[in-house]
C-alpha cells in the first residue's frame, strides 16, 4: 500500500483553514479528514460551520457529522477513525488532508497517546454526576488537593477535563499528569507530513468570526438550536457546550434578546481564538505559520507555498 504524505492544517475558529483544505485536497488528489471535536456531532452542522453538501460532493469528507450528541467523543475515538480514514485514503491513493481546530487531536497524532486503562463505568457516572451537583470550582479544589500537579493543568471552567483527571486517579491510583508522561505510539510520522497553521491577523481574524456568526443565523443557527434543545440532552455533554450553544438556548428560552445572544457568542468566539492561538504558539511554533500565502493561491498553485 502507498502512503502519501499528510498534509496538516491547524489554526483557531474562523481562520479559514477548511477552505483551504479543500483547495488542497482537489490541488493534489486528496481526501479531508476532520480534526475538530466539535463537528463531529451530526446535530449541529451550521454552528460547527461543518463543510457544506456541495463541498463535501468536491472530495471525499471524513469525521464529520458521524457521532450523535447524546455520546461522548474522545481523544482515543478520533485517533481509531482517523486511521481507519487514512488507511482507505492510502488504499484508494489518494492524500489525507487533516484539517481541525483541535490541537490535542494533532498531539495525538504525532506523538501518540498516553497508555492510560480503560476507566469502569460506575467510577466515569459518579464523576459526571458530580460535574453536574456541584461544579468545576469544587471539582478543581477537589482535584487540587489530591493531585495539585494535575490541577495547576486545568481550570477550573473546564468540568469536562476535570472530571477525566479525577477518574483516572480513582481507577489506576496514578495522577492524569503522570499518565500523560508516559510516551504513545504515534500514528504519523512528524517528518512525513506537512505541517500548516492558518493564522490570519487579530483583527481580521476577529471580523471573520463576526461576519460568520451572522450568516450562520441567517442559514438556520436558530432552528438548529431549537431541535438540539428538543431532544434534552444533560447539559454537561460536550455538544451542549459548543460555541453559540449557551446564549442562543437563552434566546430561545427568551430570557436574551437575539442581539445580546450574538454578542456573546462572538465574544466568546473571539477569547476561544485567541487560546487557540497561545495554544498553537506554544505547541506548533515549529510549524508552517501563514494566510495570505495560502489563501492567494487557486488549484496547482498552491504547491509554491507547501511542500507536498
Amino acid at each position: 500500500m502507498t502512503e502519501l504524505k499528510a498534509v496538516l492544517i491547524a489554526g483557531p475558529t474562523a481562520s479559514g483553514k477548511s477552505a483551504l483544505a479543500l483547495t488542497i485536497a482537489e490541488a493534489c488528489n486528496g481526501v479531508i479528514i476532520n480534526a475538530d471535536s466539535m463537528q463531529v456531532y451530526r446535530e449541529l452542522s451550521i454552528l460547527t460551520a461543518r463543510p457544506l453538501p456541495d463541498e463535501e460532493a468536491r472530495v471525499p469528507h471524513y469525521l464529520y457529522g458521524c457521532v450523535a450528541g447524546r455520546e461522548g467523543y474522545s481523544v482515543g475515538r478520533w485517533i481509531a477513525g482517523c486511521a481507519e480514514a487514512i488507511d482507505k485514503s492510502n488504499s484508494a491513493g489518494k492524500r489525507p488532508v487533516i484539517v481541525g481546530g483541535t490541537g490535542l487531536y494533532f498531539k495525538a497524532l504525532l506523538e501518540g497517546l498516553s497508555p492510560i486503562p480503560d476507566i469502569p463505568r460506575h467510577i466515569r457516572d459518579h464523576w459526571r454526576a458530580q460535574a453536574v451537583e456541584i461544579g468545576g470550582a469544587r471539582l478543581h479544589k477537589i482535584l487540587e488537593d489530591r493531585d495539585a500537579v494535575t490541577a495547576a493543568r486545568l481550570r477550573p471552567s473546564d468540568p469536562q477535563r476535570l472530571v477525566r483527571a479525577l477518574e483516572v486517579l480513582d481507577a489506576t491510583g496514578t495522577p492524569l499528569a503522570e499518565w500523560q508522561s508516559k510516551p504513545g505510539k504515534p500514528l504519523l510520522n512528524a517528518s512525513c507530513v506537512t505541517k500548516l497553521v492558518v493564522a490570519p491577523p487579530r483583527q481580521s481574524l476577529y471580523a471573520r468570526i463576526d461576519t460568520r456568526f451572522d450568516k450562520m443565523i441567517e442559514n438556520g443557527a436558530i432552528e438548529e438550536i431549537e431541535a438540539l434543545k428538543a431532544l434534552g440532552l444533560p447539559p454537561d455533554l460536550p455538544i451542549m457546550r459548543a460555541l453559540g450553544v449557551g446564549p442562543l438556548i437563552e434566546y430561545s428560552d427568551g430570557t436574551l434578546t437575539l442581539e445580546a445572544a450574538a454578542e456573546r457568542v462572538k465574544t466568546e468566539s473571539r477569547h476561544y481564538a485567541k487560546r487557540q492561538l497561545t495554544w498553537l504558539k506554544r505547541n506548533m511554533i515549529a510549524w508552517n505559520w501563514g494566510f495570505e500565502q495560502f489563501m492567494e493561491r487557486q488549484g496547482d498553485e498552491i504547491f509554491a507555498v507547501i511542500d507536498i
